[in-house]
């Protein structure tokens, strides 16, 4: 099993078009801060990262990692959602 540092190099698709590196470390510590715990971040990002493929969109890895987070604490995903809305501005 690959470490987190250790994925092939992934260019994802932002909201704006934009493309950019796929980092998984950005979901471990936006999943650590929804309330999951260090070990189930990483998990949850090293699933992510096997399953990237290069052009997949932020939106699809959103998706992924809240089903991921409900499926371990629906609170969790609850905590994820509160903060891009009241934070971050985003509808859900």
């Amino acid at each position: 099993m690959k470490g987190i540092g250790e994925l092939d190099m992934i260019m994802l698709k932002k909201r704006d078009g934009r493309k950019e590196l796929f980092v998984p470390e950005k979901i471990v510590v936006s999943a650590i801060k929804s309330g999951a715990s260090p070990d189930v971040a990483r998990t949850i990002a090293q699933d992510i990262g096997r399953m990237a493929k290069e052009g997949i969109t932020t939106q699809e890895i959103k998706t992924k990692v809240l089903a991921m987070l409900k499926s371990n604490n629906p609170e969790w995903e609850r905590n994820w959602l509160v903060y891009d809305i009241a934070v971050k501005k985003r509808s859900v």
